[in-house]
């Protein structure tokens, strides 16, 4: 792995925090404020955002500018926006055109405020990465952020309302091919280790993944999706490096102040008002994978200007 920069954190992730920590403090700002003015209104109608704060912390942390920083499922292109204000050049794929068009706008965006690094966005099922990214980039990636779906529908956006609360924008699209209409742990798992064979294939020697997820309830039980990621990861031949935690919370004077969505909070306070003692998620598991620096087929890495090839 390629020694951490220098270089202090800029963007959504407050100057001055250190790095190497287990412990990502990416939520003293909620997702909104982090948002605001760094990227267009539109980024709003995606249910399954990504803090930019989490994408920046990993860029920072496992990156040097002029890297190339890559997400197979990269929505409205967090990571490729967080990548290129670092400096670094990035590259999505995006499996529904809706969020690629928003991506595209951010990538823009971006560059109208100074970001230097260079973005761009395939449209693309991502497992099949062989067929989409072009053969010139393999053993060119730097480091892989990326999260897997949690299934086709997630709470989106809330509104009250005279019939009560009305939910919108909750749902990645409705292309069944879509990763997260996979109709089960097992389904979801298989496609994503399809996505991380391609991404270990673009990975350089020494090349680093970092995959955020969290266990979630279904129908009453836990469903552990970081254990199925790691698995995933090392049938992919990528090797467990690291597990991190990033904060959902901001911490305040020694306290965690909890930042839940409408439907968690509604959960927890239904599942208490019946005796379950549940509580709030107040972050999400990061797991660190690499590609080994001496991986079968691969040679020295090939230089850290690979974006200029991206069209």
């Amino acid at each position: 792995m390629a020694d951490a920069p220098t270089n202090q954190p800029t963007g959504p992730l407050a100057a001055g925090w250190p790095q190497g920590l287990s412990v990502w403090a990416t939520a003293q700002s909620t997702g909104p404020v982090q948002r605001r003015g760094r990227y267009v209104p539109q980024s709003v109608r995606h249910p399954a955002r990504m803090l930019p704060a989490i994408a920046a912390h990993a860029v920072h942390a496992y990156t040097r500018p002029g890297d190339l920083v890559f997400d197979p499922m990269c929505g409205i292109g967090t990571t490729v926006v967080e990548a290129i204000h670092a400096g670094r050049d990035g590259l999505g794929v995006e499996y529904e055109s809706r969020w690629s068009d928003i991506a595209d706008l951010n990538i823009a965006h971006a560059h109208r405020q100074g970001a230097t690094g260079r973005g761009s966005v395939i449209r693309g099922d991502a497992t099949r990465l062989a067929a989409l990214v072009p053969a010139v980039l393999a053993e060119r990636v730097a480091l892989v952020v990326t999260s897997p779906p949690y299934g086709p529908t997630v709470h989106g956006l809330v509104r009250p309302g005279a019939d009560g609360v009305t939910k919108s924008d909750n749902r990645y699209g409705d292309d069944r091919g879509n990763l997260a209409y996979r109709s089960s742990l097992d389904g979801l798992v298989d496609g994503f280790t399809d996505i991380l064979r391609g991404c270990h294939t673009l990975l350089r020697p020494g090349g680093v993944v970092v995959v955020t997820a969290r266990p979630w309830r279904k129908r009453g039980d836990l469903v552990d999706l970081p254990s199925a990621v790691l698995a995933a990861g090392t049938a992919a031949g990528l090797v467990p490096l690291e597990r991190c935690v990033a904060s959902l919370a901001a911490v305040r004077d020694g306290r965690l102040v909890a930042r839940p969505s409408f439907f968690q909070l509604q959960q927890v306070r239904r599942a208490r008002a019946n005796g379950v003692p549940m509580h709030l998620i107040v972050h999400e598991d990061v797991l660190v994978l690499g590609k080994p620096p001496n991986s079968a087929g691969s040679g020295e890495p090939k230089g850290s200007d690979p974006g200029r090839e991206v069209r």
